[in-house]
């Protein structure tokens, strides 16, 4: 299959890689101001894959659309439908798209397949691909399972069935709306497992991937999906893999807010807080894990420290009503 991924950043080159060796005929590509594609054109490798030279990588986004078959999009959510109108200067009805990252459009609660599908490209031709795993566990060799889905059952079974390996086990998704639901509030959670790292309640991440998952599948099912899913890889899976893991980058976001220090690279979970902070209340569904971390993130300067605000914010949590478990 000819594939282009288009983003060449942390999950764009592993995909690239990834996929090279599964055979497939790849173009990576990134903007030729990016600091991504510069590191992978000057040194032929990043800090996660070295550059298979069977790869071209390129700046050219018109010879990246016209190569595939297949377009994998891997960059930050909320610049997705400024990139999309971007790729639609070009022939693209006969192409597929698959969109390996997560979150919801904070402007209009959009999930990103919807967004993709606004823009005018047909839901038939559009899939998610996400699920738990760590690049730097990948590159070791150590396998882990994920999910593609798609309103359409044969794309979905088409990209899943091209793209498994030994290294990671694919499953047809079965709820698209709770696939990439689940798939944006795991890092959100993700925020508070870091942030509970940093005030050193460790021993309360258990309950929080209860209560988290709980809250999630409220939501999926008020939306319209399946709330089981919020139990299934796109959620819990990846959001367990995400809880006690040194390599994501919501939960560092999350340690290092509580210590005072600033996390640099891109934390997905916290425009996602903001967008699922806008769906609970259009949807009439309470969301306290959520809402607590908005206002961690962005509530107004009250003289605290991070630490001290969340342990308000844990404080205010504890004390809310009593009620039965489900």
């Amino acid at each position: 299959m000819k594939v282009s991924v288009l983003g060449c950043g942390r999950w764009g080159s592993f995909i690239a890689w990834y996929l090279c060796n599964r055979g497939h005929e790849v173009y990576s590509w990134g903007p030729e101001d990016d600091y991504s594609y510069k590191v992978l054109k000057e040194k032929g490798k990043n800090e996660y894959v070295s550059l298979d030279p069977r790869i071209c990588l390129t700046c050219d986004l018109k010879a990246a659309v016209e190569h595939a078959e297949t377009i994998i999009i891997s960059i930050s959510s909320q610049g997705l439908r400024g990139f999309v109108k971007r790729i639609l200067e070009f022939e693209v009805s006969q192409k597929n798209f698959v969109l390996c990252m997560k979150g919801i459009e904070v402007d209009t609660g959009s999930r990103l397949s919807e967004v993709l599908v606004q823009s005018g490209i047909s839901p038939d031709r559009v899939a998610v691909w996400v699920g738990p795993g760590h690049i730097q566990a990948f590159t070791q060799g150590i396998p882990n399972c994920m999910v593609i889905d798609s309103a359409n059952e044969e794309l979905k079974r088409a990209l899943a069935d091209s793209f498994r390996s030994d290294l990671i086990r694919f499953y047809y998704g079965t709820d698209l709306i709770g696939t990439e639901i689940g798939a944006a509030a795991k890092n959100v959670m993700g925020i508070v497992a870091g942030a509970l790292d940093g005030c050193g309640y460790v021993s309360l991440k258990g309950s929080l991937m209860s209560r988290g998952a709980r809250e999630v599948a409220r939501l999926i099912k008020a939306m319209g999906g399946n709330e089981l899913s919020a139990y299934g890889l796109a959620h819990l899976g990846d959001y367990e893999a995400t809880l006690f893991s040194e390599f994501s980058h919501n939960r560092k976001y999350g340690e290092m807010l509580v210590q005072g220090e600033r996390f640099e690279r891109l934390a997905e979970g916290v425009p996602t807080a903001a967008a699922m902070k806008k769906l609970g209340e259009k949807y009439g569904v309470e969301l306290p894990i959520t809402n607590a971390v908005y206002e961690i993130c962005y509530g107004e300067d009250d003289g605290l420290s991070c630490r001290e605000r969340c342990q308000r914010v844990l404080e205010k949590m504890f004390a809310r009503d009593m009620k039965s478990e489900f």
